[in-house]
């Protein structure tokens, strides 16, 4: 009877340890959220690194959107801040055409192609289109041509066009515009703070 007994004994001491191994977890489980502010801190103060540059990386953005038309093109908050002033004089239509071509020439499927060269034409270049933009009779009628075969380079010259009239039009008000002197104060103001602290 007696290994019987030990067995028994034995299972009831396995039987005894699992609440022991189990308030060791919990322990551990306490130890990990206990230990979870601190990392949140750490994360805290390197995200606040993080949007230090980043502020800083977007103020010389926005005195760069000066030097060219290119260079305004190529910055995405620097195509929403001229498109937020082209709103304001109704011509945000000529910004949408030349991003709805960019978005256009990167299209690979042909059939997509034709259908996208489609809606485009219909929003943008026909004669009282929706959202007609200022192009003369001759660059429409060639881009009209253009739909037969569409090709990625088919709105090539209405874009060009486009691009220019914003160009020479568009964009130098959009310099002198409040909304941009504002930004270019408050981008040299952090340019100065950032060069006293160093």
């Amino acid at each position: 009877a007696w290994p019987w007994a030990q067995q028994q004994h034995s299972s009831s001491g396995a039987q005894l340890t699992l609440p022991a191994e189990r308030a060791k977890d919990l322990k551990t489980h306490l130890g990990i959220l206990l230990h979870k502010p601190e990392l949140g801190h750490r994360t805290g103060a390197s995200s606040k690194l993080q949007l230090g540059s980043r502020q800083r990386d977007s103020s010389q953005e926005v005195l760069e959107w000066r030097e060219s038309f290119d260079q305004l093109l190529k910055s995405k908050s620097g195509v929403t801040a001229f498109h937020t002033f082209l709103k304001t004089e109704f011509s945000e239509e000529n910004l949408d055409f030349w991003l709805a071509c960019e978005d256009f020439k990167k299209t690979r499927s042909k059939t997509k192609l034709a259908s996208k060269a489609n809606r485009i034409f219909e929003e943008f270049v026909q004669n009282e289109a929706p959202r007609e933009v200022n192009i003369d009779h001759e660059t429409r009628e060639i881009t009209r041509k253009n739909l037969s075969g569409a090709t990625s380079a088919c709105f090539n010259e209405a874009q060009a066009k486009t691009r220019t009239l914003m160009e020479k039009d568009s964009y130098p008000r959009f310099l002198k515009s409040a909304s941009y002197q504002d930004m270019t104060k408050q981008a040299t103001s952090r340019g100065i703070s950032k060069r006293s602290h160093t």
